[in-house]
């Protein structure tokens, strides 16, 4: 888990682009429109939003729900899996809603396509965030802090 703003900054970051890749790559599957080209043209406008959803709306609200549930906040893999859990169903919910306008727009059917990518994404996003994404990351956050350069100055 992140220790400072900066680390918080760059943990945030390498999760989102990891999770908007990795999605981007299974929805674009999904709908049979997977190319280089699909998954790359929509990498840099989808990474900014999930960014923006992620730090002003998404993480704030999540934090508070896990803590305010019964989880023992001294085993850290407890509260791993909560935050990441409560993450991954707020930016399920709001990036679901974005890839469907994406694709469809806003149509007499966006409800039953934003349903059904909803439970699509989930049970995608959710062993990919805890199994894979998660542990990679906080690995790499941890060789990060090895090398000093996310310490944070007083200068």
């Amino acid at each position: 888990m992140p220790q400072n703003k900066k680390e918080g900054i760059f943990f945030t970051t390498i999760v989102c682009f990891s999770m908007v890749i990795s999605m981007s790559a299974y929805n674009l599957l999904l709908h049979g429109q997977f190319s280089l080209s699909n998954l790359f043209g929509g990498l840099v406008p989808g990474f900014i939003v999930a960014f923006i959803f992620d730090v002003l709306v998404v993480s704030s609200p999540a934090k508070k729900i896990v803590f305010s549930l019964p989880v023992n906040k001294e085993k850290k893999i407890q509260l791993i899996i909560a935050v990441s859990s409560c993450m991954v169903l707020g930016m399920v919910f709001f990036m679901s809603m974005y890839g469907v306008f994406m694709q469809f727009g806003f149509t007499e059917n966006f409800l039953r396509y934003y349903v059904d990518a909803f439970a699509k994404n989930l049970i995608m996003a959710l062993p990919l965030q805890l199994l894979l994404v998660g542990p990679l990351c906080r690995m790499i956050l941890s060789m990060s802090r090895q090398s000093n350069w996310l310490k944070e100055t007083n200068d």
